[in-house]
């Protein structure tokens, strides 16, 4: 073994201070941010503290022709271990199937109510128009949202969400975890919803929310008449749920409810190109969205992609080079922040009840990034286009 072989010259220490900065930065990021979550729930109260008077509830369901969900998932709703409380379906391009579906849950369930928006409806965004004439129709102030694709993971989940209500509170935002499938699509999936509801979590938690998801979500009927509904994001068929959040919450009116009984479960998507779908209609609403945070995450993306690449290069070098320092410093610095993200994400995924992906993450985590940046340069050359709804070349919501 020569000296050579032990030493770095100055551009080798510059490749070699890169990447440790960048895995300080990513350090620092996920146990001071993304851990955020998981020290806060150790704070958190007793369930009993925090449950008082049970006021009643409207549950909206947003349905877009899924008899098949409805039927799956209606009886985890119907189910609610809550004193009074109704569930209102609101059925986007009413089929025949799930007319009689509903009708004949109605006969054994009083509390339950159904209407349709009819398919020749023309309105930018049908769903936002359902979500309106669901609000309209409710009977009582607090509402709960969630999609006919979802269940609750609970029969406590309606008490675990409401409990956090007080008179100064507008906003609940909850948590859908992904439905555990094998495969590579279900498993980026899974990590995507995981990354993306750790940080609205975390940011609420801190006092800066900027999002939600209306899979898990719950508002006042005020709430929504005060701010004037979806008024400002009709251009948008997607963003009832995520810019509706990022324009009316604050840190003064928002709390956050992720305690086991209180989390959904969304069905796994079908094909590759929904989920792609999804992306892309989030990426047409969160180039809305107003506040640091967005930003801050984006930064972080970016770190994330600046240690890869940093590290791949330092990592080439020592082995071309045959540099055994060089190489050895690289892998250690990737092994010790590989090994304190699988945790931080185990732990995360732990709490809020998602499979954890373990040795798989730098994988998953690497073509995350990728299909990020081929979203974004999908949308340059898309443009417009991307504000309809159509998946596969069917008719079919966000979610």
């Amino acid at each position: 073994m020569s000296l050579a072989q032990l030493s770095l010259t100055v551009p080798e220490w510059i490749l070699l201070g890169t990447t440790m900065a960048a895995a300080v930065l990513q350090l620092l990021f996920f146990l001071i941010v993304y851990m955020r979550p998981v020290r806060r729930s150790k704070l958190a109260p007793a369930p009993e503290a925090l449950t008082g008077q049970q006021p009643p509830v409207s549950v909206i369901v947003y349905a877009r022709n899924e008899s098949h969900n409805l039927e799956q998932h209606l009886p985890h709703l119907l189910g609610q271990e809550y004193p009074q409380y109704e569930i209102i379906v609101i059925n986007d391009g009413s089929t025949e199937e799930g007319d009689e579906l509903l009708t004949l849950l109605e006969r054994q369930h009083p509390n339950l109510y159904h209407t349709f928006v009819p398919e020749e409806s023309k309105y930018l965004s049908r769903r936002k128009l359902s979500l309106t004439l669901g609000i309209k129709a409710a009977k009582y102030d607090l509402l709960c949202f969630v999609q006919a694709n979802c269940r609750p993971m609970s029969n406590q989940w309606l008490a675990s969400m409401v409990r956090n209500y007080t008179d100064s509170t507008g906003i609940i935002l909850g948590f859908c975890a992904y439905t555990t499938r094998k495969g590579f699509l279900h498993r980026i999936a899974a990590f995507d919803n995981l990354v993306n509801g750790t940080q609205y979590i975390a940011s609420a938690l801190a006092g800066k929310p900027f999002s939600g998801s209306g899979r898990n979500l719950s508002y006042r009927k005020a709430h929504f008449y005060d701010n004037k509904g979806f008024s400002h994001s009709l251009n948008l068929h997607a963003g009832d749920d995520d810019l509706f959040i990022n324009r009316t919450a604050t840190g003064a009116n928002t709390r956050v409810e992720y305690s086991p009984d209180s989390i959904t479960e969304t069905a796994p998507f079908s094909s590759f190109g929904i989920w792609k779908d999804l992306k892309v209609a989030r990426a047409a609403t969160r180039r809305h969205y107003k506040g640091a945070q967005p930003g801050i995450y984006r930064l972080e993306a970016a770190g994330s992609i600046l240690f890869i690449a940093a590290f791949a290069a330092t990592l080439a070098v020592g082995i071309i080079g045959r540099n055994i320092l060089l190489a050895a410093s690289a892998s250690a610095i990737y092994i010790i922040l590989y090994t304190v993200k699988g945790i931080v994400w185990r732990r995360l995924a732990m709490l809020l009840r998602q499979r954890p992906i373990a040795l798989s993450l730098p994988f998953i985590e690497a073509f995350r990034h990728m299909f990020d940046l081929y979203i974004i340069i999908y949308r340059l050359f898309r443009g417009k286009q991307d504000y309809t709804y159509t998946f596969g070349g069917k008719k079919a919501d966000y979610r």
